[in-house]
């Protein structure tokens, strides 16, 4: 734990001027970014008596080695300086909001020749228009099969959309009417088009004069006596109407407006948000977070309103769905001071937007209705967090006490190595951290110093190599006590290709590189020899406050190093879980890993042979073909029908492939049968996973 005063900049060295300033901890990492209108002001309300502070801010302080600013111009400049900041060093004491679920949207894919209807989840792509989120996947499917009766836009996948080209028949959909099936030229693609910006007009609240004209239409069709037509108009003006019914009108005068409320205790917050687009309800989201910093309600909204529109631009009506900034965002209370904010949201959309609290009428009925919305997601949240948190911390506990720990390993990482019959001899390294699983920490090995099967050996070569960069980059910064011995330099040809050469922080950034930080506990997916092998490898870096386990799969058991019998968990322990969760997660991550390599391997084989074919065009061959099999057994004529081969060139992918002899037959080991080539494309290989030592994926 760090002294402030250690780090505290001396009197007149901080500027009178607006701001953004970053904490960093002794690792280098950013640990907090803030903004002021005085630098000068806010930094030094840090540096005071200690316990004068909020709690949260003294742990801050006192976890934080360093601090630094940068001087912007204007109030609005430090407000995007600081969400970028945020979105780009994740700091653990800054708020940080999350989805408390994926909620889907409707998108349709103006950006492609034939655009598509679809559900669609997470970021949001270019060229594509999005209508939600919605809560749930299936309201979005009962209203897109109510418009597709008016609007028979392309809902299918490329594939399905290539095949019934190929066959010359359209799908289910094409036959009932509710796709024009432009997969067989029933519609020409300038027609479909405007076929798609009709339905996006229709979701988009243009719903009045459509309406009005497909009426009309209805009505001459009857005075000219054709019912069948009217009757098939009258029945899409009644699935329109129930489309419609799905968004109740909320807001009487049309208005477009974003909702914003906030429900919070003392340890979280859950924000809950309404997108009003023509008066309807188009959209609703929610987000939660832990309250790691000293924030209150005008601190919470202004944070979410940063992740809100932080990646938006231009007008909400333009963009058609709940993207873009709409002209009112109605919240519970105002940024302080609120003048920054609305010129930076006037800024994103490019016309004056209104930042404000409704006092009176509709829309305080609507923000009462979107505050008990936020304060049912933070109950609900709260009776699932505290479960998670509870069976966490015991799992944690459970395992520094089976293992003597001093303290609760909060860094945990597993190594894993895999093969198939000592070939593609690779390794996996998982990262969890509080109990949960930080998949931008994982890494993966190619094994390279040695060829051929030997788990124990690989072990050591990973467990030395993954340590040797922190310790170089200690030696580097002069964090490196005397006593230790010093590291080697990696030999040629030891080092993955993946792994850059350098500490784990960048000193001009502060962002985590490779291998940055050094766990409390690595654990070996195997028994003695593994954890030996881990052991001896940190013991020659002189690494000592590194604890090594192993999980041996077939009795689940745990070998520390040194004992000669295992330590027994209880079958229903919530430590033996972890380590099994962990464990398993290397597993899969490592046998991921062999399985692309391999598949690269056996893909590549033949056409490597033949000369002036580049990785484009083999690839080329491939996707066309499927399998190395049928373009084995192609003619000229059908190889010369790929794009960018040429006569000679599929003369020569013929030649080159007669004279290649098949590769062997792949078995599965656990049932006997050959694998053809067409299978190891696609299906999981057994004898993957059979990998090493019996083991099953």
């Amino acid at each position: 734990m760090a002294d402030p005063s250690s780090y505290r900049p001396k009197p007149g060295q901080i500027p009178d001027s607006p701001g953004v300033y970053k904490f960093r901890d002794e690792h280098g990492r950013v640990i907090y970014v803030g903004k002021a209108k005085s630098l000068r002001q806010r930094l030094s309300s840090y540096f005071q008596d200690i316990t004068n502070l909020h709690q949260r801010t003294a742990t801050m302080v006192t976890t934080a080695a360093a601090v630094e600013w940068t001087v912007v111009s204007t109030e609005v400049e430090a407000l995007q300086l600081e969400y970028s900041w945020i979105k780009e060093f994740d700091p653990r004491f800054n708020v940080k909001y999350r989805d408390d679920k994926s909620y889907p949207s409707l998108a349709v894919t103006m950006n492609e020749e034939f655009p598509r209807v679809q559900v669609m989840r997470g970021p949001k792509r270019k060229g594509v228009r999005y209508f939600g989120p919605y809560a749930h996947a299936w309201a979005i499917r009962e209203t897109v099969d109510l418009l597709l009766r008016v609007f028979p836009v392309r809902t299918c996948s490329a594939g399905v959309f290539k095949r019934s080209a190929q066959i010359g028949r359209p799908c289910l959909l094409g036959y009932i009417g509710k796709c024009s099936a432009p997969c067989v030229g029933r519609i020409s693609e300038p027609d479909h088009r405007e076929l798609a910006e009709e339905f996006c007009d229709f979701m988009a609240g243009h719903t009045g004069t459509y309406l009005r004209r497909l009426e009309q239409r209805m009505k001459d069709a009857a005075s000219a006596m054709e019912y069948e037509q009217a009757a098939r108009l009258r029945d899409d003006l009644e699935a329109l109407r129930r489309a419609m019914e799905k968004n109740a009108v909320v807001l009487a005068d049309a208005t477009d407006a974003d909702l914003i409320a906030v429900a919070e205790d003392e340890l979280e917050a859950a924000v809950q948000i309404f997108h009003v687009r023509g008066g309807r309800v188009r959209g609703q989201r929610g987000w939660v977070t832990d309250k790691v910093e000293a924030v209150d309600t005008a601190g919470l909204v202004e944070h979410a309103l940063q992740q809100l529109y932080g990646d938006e631009t231009g007008d909400a009506e333009q963009s058609g769905g709940s993207g873009g900034v709409p002209k009112e965002v109605l919240v519970p209370a105002l940024p302080r001071p609120a003048e920054p904010v609305a010129q930076w949201l006037s800024d994103r959309r490019g016309s004056q937007v209104s930042l404000r609290v409704p006092q009176r009428g509709d829309k305080k009925d609507l923000m009462a209705t979107v505050q008990r919305n936020a304060q049912q997601a933070l109950a609900l949240h709260k009776t699932r967090r505290a479960s998670d948190l509870t069976t966490r911390s015991r799992a944690l506990e459970e395992i520094a006490a089976a293992l003597d720990l001093d303290t609760a390993p909060l860094r945990i990482e597993c190594y894993d190595i895999s093969h198939l019959q000592g070939d593609d001899v690779v390794a996996s390294m998982v990262v969890f951290e509080d109990g949960l699983a930080r998949k931008s920490e994982y890494r993966r090995f190619q094994i390279k110093s040695f060829a051929g099967q030997d788990d124990v050996r690989s072990m050591h070569e990973v467990i030395s190599r993954r340590f040797r960069r922190y310790l170089l980059e200690k030696q580097k910064t002069g964090e490196w006590e005397p006593d230790q011995p010093q590291p080697a330099q990696p030999q040629t040809g030891e080092v993955a290709a993946d792994e850059p050469v350098g500490g784990p922080i960048d000193p001009d950034t502060g962002r985590p590189r490779k291998f940055a930080y050094p766990p409390q506990l690595v654990v070996v997916d195997g028994g003695q020899p593994q954890v030996a092998a881990a052991r001896r490898a940190l013991d020659e870096l002189g690494i000592a406050d590194v604890f090594v386990c192993g999980l041996a799969k077939r009795l689940e058991e745990v070998w520390v190093p040194g004992d000669d019998d295992p330590v027994i968990l209880p079958r229903s322990s919530e430590g033996l879980y972890l380590l099994q969760r962990v464990r398993d997660e290397a597993h899969r991550f490592a046998i991921g890993y062999q399985r692309s390599k391999r598949s690269k391997s056996m893909k590549a084989g033949a056409l490597d042979a033949v000369p002036g074919l580049g990785e484009t065009r083999k690839q080329a061959l491939l996707k066309h073909f499927g399998s190395l099999k049928r373009l084995r057994a192609a003619t000229v004529e059908e190889i010369c029908e790929v794009q960018g081969i040429g006569r000679r060139t599929a003369e020569t992918v013929a030649a080159a492939l007669a004279s290649a002899a098949p590769a062997a037959p792949a078995v599965n080991t656990a049932t006997g049968e050959i694998i053809e080539d067409d299978d190891r494309r696609t299906a999981p290989p057994a004898e993957s996973g059979r990998h090493h030592r019996g083991k099953s994926t």
